[in-house]
């Protein structure tokens, strides 16, 4: 029926290249031009289409000579000339779209094309790597090219030089990983000053293996964050105590969403052992949280798996890649009880900074393109979450790899006792092998066998990656065995030596089936590269962890009723199905946490946007006036409604109010202005004592002093402060927020409205804090040992009063204390010398602090 419907209609995907086919004639048409060119005269040509796009012309009117200059100078400089499919995959990607283009076909060198065409604009162009080896050899392999035709060339590394990593953001073109690109935005919003931001130009990125960055990695969100003090401790008892517990009997466990919950009989033990009357009472719910976490160390997370240690440290293994994510922790105490049940030393907790998902990272850039070996599978995700459309593009030649069919044993010994026969066979044919394993446990239980029967190999996992190139490079030989985790997945290639394609090509096998599709496509794709020979095959038992969780049970109730033995594998069509509805089970279930990592980060990302646009301001404005009275007109926005002027003319509520402004308004005489206040009846008068003040404060001191040294550091220090416990705030939110669903409630519409509503609080925080600090900071002598105190001030001598001139060091004389437990509209009851009367907390508050009045109780 298909087959009949393409008949009818056509293929869409040709129909869909065929513009740009015409495209490719019309460069090729250019080719012979381009080679009659001497060296100078096509160096040249970048200042030729500089001055062009001077004089109106566009990136797509420069396109066909810009793709016929660039291949040229790949000829002359990479001995590399780009094939037709890879001229489609740039102009693919100049679009902004997703090229899908097969392992093996050069999509490193097609993104030179989009690279160079779109740095013309000089507005910068990022090209983004998964780790930091393929983009120092991009950078200085495809850096050739840009270098040749007058472009700068950057690159990022991890731990590199501040002033360095200013200077590879300066450049035409830079390289550098979506960690580095994304930890660098999170730092250029704490730095103090403009000059120490990198990431001034965000205009067009090109993403590498855009499907492992955008949809594997969606999941963690970058976070920067410092240390807490917090009792360790704790983490090593209840580590003692969760190996002492038994399932059923004390928790719960979720292996399929990776969750546990604690038993009534579990609290009372923990209780019992922490010497506690309750766990979940406030002040010991850190105790519940890491107990289960303790527990998760401890079934959940797997040694070799999700994690290795070395050096007395735990360090992350990316599940996608197989690499060691060093610097990386898991959060939420996860990593502090791995620590503990490891028996190592247990780092401090931190607390949240900044965060970002990769999500909300690059969509901030106004052009983003990717390119891949397997992107289709995901083709609505990308539309959904990024706006980038996937095109499929074609191979330069026929794929000849012969893709055998999956192979099912009913255990995990059977199975690798099959694949160490067949690698064995294979071994003394002298075909290349590639084993790849989805874990570095089973890439050392495969190792030992392999030993065993005497067959030479190579292992490639988190633990030896500094022999990568190496080990890769000798993975196409005669004979050559290569056992390999995900790392051996993206970005290698491994080149064939003399002899094997009579042989067959290089064999890969994967010891399992990834959760994801594209994963195993990736492993199958090391094989049978641009038309060379190639077999892949998977080997699979009901015992793995895919199709234990999400596999069907149909398979294992017919191998037993059968009787087949252990060693005896099944193959029918029905297993290749059961396997990709399994896998197809855990990508969806993967893309709901996606969807829901991203509609949650939506609401903090709008704030953060606020907050770093706010903070861009401060850092860049000249007219900190403004900015000052901006924060002025949010405080009295915020009195007019905690203080109506109508209700002023009582007393104990006039009392209250001046208290509450003395504390951001240290002058004397304060009263007055109240007074006309309740008069006219309008806050201007105190708004332009505030403005007074503050100029009064700031033309005491030499021009720009003041801005700069308290008003601008107190704003980006109040601004940091605030926005850092609202993100601590935030994470609570969200940890309790799903209990609202028990209450017949959206948990992320309440959400937002919670979270909007503490956004609102924190604006106003920002204000008064910022406020009240700058109009009670004093500037001081550095060699002073004291200074008289200027922190109140006779506001009828404003105009005429002076102060010191000299200015090193910022002091604050008053940092007031607000209460945070009861709210200040809340209704108490107070009492003194026997006397009680029932008032708000805001009339009551003064009342307690400076007239003897005592709290009786709350309403």
């Amino acid at each position: 029926m298909k087959k009949m419907i393409k008949r009818i209609l056509g293929n869409p995907m040709d129909k869909a290249l065929k513009p740009y086919y015409q495209k490719v004639d019309l460069i090729n048409a250019k080719e012979a031009d381009f080679e009659s060119l001497s060296d100078d005269q096509l160096k040249a040509k970048t200042d030729e289409f500089k001055q062009l796009m001077k004089s109106g012309k566009t990136l797509d009117d420069l396109l066909v000579d810009v793709f016929a200059c660039v291949r040229e100078v790949s000829k002359r400089v990479l001995n590399m000339r780009h094939f037709d499919v890879q001229l489609i995959g740039g102009m693919v990607m100049h679009r902004g779209m997703i090229s899908e283009m097969k392992t093996g076909e050069g999509k490193t060198l097609m993104a030179t094309l989009p690279a160079y065409l779109n740095a013309l604009e000089g507005k910068g162009v990022y090209i983004v790597t998964v780790n930091d080896y393929l983009a120092k050899r991009d950078s200085e392999w495809m850096g050739q090219i840009y270098s040749y035709l007058g472009l700068s060339v950057g690159l990022i590394q991890s731990g590199m030089d501040p002033e360095e990593r200013l200077k590879a953001y300066e450049c035409d073109i830079t390289f550098g990983t979506n960690n580095e690109y994304g930890f660098d935005y999170l730092r250029d919003h704490l730095v103090g000053d403009k000059s120490q931001c990198c990431q001034l130009r965000r205009h067009y990125a090109i993403i590498d293996e855009v499907d492992s960055i955008l949809v594997d990695e969606a999941r963690t969100p970058l976070i920067i964050s410092g240390p807490i003090k917090d009792s360790t401790s704790k983490y090593v008892k209840l580590a003692k105590i969760s190996k002492r517990m038994k399932i059923k009997d004390h928790y719960t466990m979720d292996e399929k969403h990776k969750n546990i919950v604690l038993t009534d009989d579990g609290i009372s033990l923990i209780e019992k052992e922490m010497g506690l009357s309750d766990i979940f009472s406030v002040e010991n719910m850190d105790v519940a949280h890491m107990a289960v976490q303790c527990l998760k160390a401890l079934h959940l997370f797997k040694k070799d798996v999700d994690y290795v240690v070395k050096e007395g440290q735990v360090l992350i293994v990316d599940e996608f890649t197989g690499r060691l994510m060093e610097g990386r922790r898991f959060s939420d105490g996860l990593h502090q009880s791995i620590e503990a049940i490891e028996g190592l030393t247990i780092q401090e907790e931190s607390q949240t900074l900044a965060s970002i998902t990769f999500q909300n990272y690059f969509r901030l850039f106004p052009k983003l393109a990717g390119m891949t070996g397997t992107a289709a599978t995901e083709a609505s995700e990308f539309e959904k979450i990024y706006g980038l459309s996937v095109m499929v593009i074609p191979t330069n030649k026929p794929i000849v790899r012969e893709d055998e069919s999956d192979v099912v044993y009913k255990s995990k010994e059977a199975k690798f006792g099959a694949i160490v026969e067949d690698v064995k066979r294979l071994h003394e044919k002298g075909q290349p092998v590639l084993l790849g394993t989805i874990a570095i446990e089973t890439s050392e239980v495969l190792s030992r066998l392999l030993k065993k029967q005497g067959v030479v190999h190579n292992v490639l996992n988190a633990k030896f990656h500094e022999k990568e190139a190496e080990i890769i490079a000798n993975a196409g030989q005669r004979g050559a065995v290569t056992i390999a985790t995900n790392m051996a997945g993206r970005g290698t290639d491994i080149v064939l030596g003399e002899g094997v394609v009579d042989l067959g090509g290089l064999y890969v096998m994967g010891s399992s089936r990834h959760e994801s599709r594209r994963i195993d496509n990736q492993l199958r794709g090391r094989s049978g590269r641009q038309g060379d020979p190639g077999q892949t095959k998977f080997y699979v038992s009901l015992e793995d962890d895919l199709m234990r969780l999400f596999g069907s049970d149909r398979i294992k109730t017919i191998m037993e009723k059968l009787g087949m033995p252990d060693d005896m594998p099944i193959e029918h069509r029905m297993v290749t199905r059961s396997l990709e509805k399994a896998q197809t089970k855990v990508e969806k279930y993967h893309f709901g946490i996606r969807k829901q990592i991203l509609e949650y980060d939506d609401v903090l990302n709008k704030q953060r946007e606020t907050i770093y646009r706010f903070r861009n301001s401060i850092l860049i404005k000249q007219d900190y006036d403004r900015l000052y009275s901006d924060f002025v007109n949010t405080i009295l926005e915020d009195l007019e409604l905690e203080y109506p002027i109508k209700e002023l003319e009582d007393s104990d509520l006039k009392k209250a109010f001046l208290v509450r402004v003395q504390q951001f308004l240290p002058v004397q005489n304060l009263d007055e202005s109240v007074s006309v206040l309740i008069k006219e009846q309008s806050f201007s008068p105190l708004k332009k004592v505030l403005n007074d003040y503050y100029m009064y404060r700031k033309n005491e001191h030499p021009v720009g002093v003041f801005d700069e040294i308290i008003t601008k550091r107190i704003m980006l220090m109040t601004l940091d402060k605030k926005w850092m416990d609202h993100l601590y705030n935030m994470d609570i939110l969200r940890e309790g927020i799903g209990l609202r669903a028990y209450g017949q409630r959206d948990p992320l519409i309440e959400y937002k409205r919670e979270g909007f509503g503490m956004f609102k609080e924190l604006l106003r925080h920002i204000s008064e804090e910022s406020v009240t600090l700058i109009n009670r900071s004093v500037l001081v002598n550095k060699d002073a040992s004291s200074h008289s105190d200027d922190s109140v001030i006779d506001i009828n001598s404003i105009s005429t009063h002076s102060a010191k001139k000299e200015a090193t060091k910022v002091t604050s004389s008053s940092n007031p204390v607000v209460s945070h437990k009861i709210g200040r509209n809340d209704k108490v009851v107070i009492s003194k010398n026997g006397g009680k009367k029932e008032v708000k907390w805001k009339v009551a508050e003064p009342l307690i602090k400076q007239e003897g009045w005592e709290l009786v109780s709350t309403l």
